[in-house]
């Protein structure tokens, strides 16, 4: 009998400390997400072609900015750099699409599935949970639905994406070695919110 791999979240260990979180700064995983990081010229033809794969007008060219799809979210890591994700589409796939489309073109794609995860931090208490470890203005008039960055959270370098426009849900992206740590952090943050 093979030995068969089961594909586990670098979170899973977590998930009852996270159902025990109060409504007001709630957590949840979001595993297995594809990502995919697209490097090529935004204002040439890999660029369009780029984005015609991604289902998109075009790529961000703002720094901290996202584009979303009808299945995919591209974030702008850099002038000629971003990082495609989505929760339904394969990573070998969109990998091969995007590598198709523009290495004719002088660009690259790398699916980095594995090197990052996900999770979702929203209530009411959620900005002010991130404001004890981020300096970014998290006011949802400077940082709403459009913006992404990547900043430092509680120590861990993370892609932020805000998911409301009241500052109340959130996407956090985070290499998949610093997960735990990171959920160590938004665990122990949340216990103000605790509410006897």
């Amino acid at each position: 009998m093979a030995d068969t791999l089961m594909r586990r979240s670098p979170l899973h260990a977590h998930l009852s400390r996270l159902a025990e979180l109060p409504a007001s700064t709630s957590v949840s995983d979001e595993p297995f997400f594809t990502m995919v990081e697209v490097w090529v010229d935004p204002a040439g033809p890999g660029g369009a072609a780029a984005a015609a794969v991604l289902g998109v007008d075009a790529l961000p060219t703002a720094p901290s900015t996202v584009v979303d799809g009808s299945d995919v979210s591209v974030i702008w890591f850099g002038p000629q750099e971003w990082l495609t994700v989505s929760a339904t589409r394969d990573g070998e796939d969109l990998e091969a699409a995007l590598r198709d489309a523009v290495a004719a073109h002088g660009g690259a794609a790398v699916d980095v599935s594995a090197q990052r995860t996900s999770v979702r931090l929203h209530g009411t208490q959620a900005r002010a949970l991130l404001a004890k470890g981020c300096a970014l203005d998290l006011h949802p008039r400077v940082f709403g639905p459009g913006n992404a960055a990547q900043t430092v959270l509680g120590r861990a370098g993370v892609v932020l994406v805000p998911m409301s426009d009241d500052g109340a849900d959130y996407r956090i992206i985070v290499r998949s070695s610093f997960a735990r740590y990171l959920v160590d952090w938004l665990i122990d943050a949340a216990e103000e919110f605790h509410h006897p």
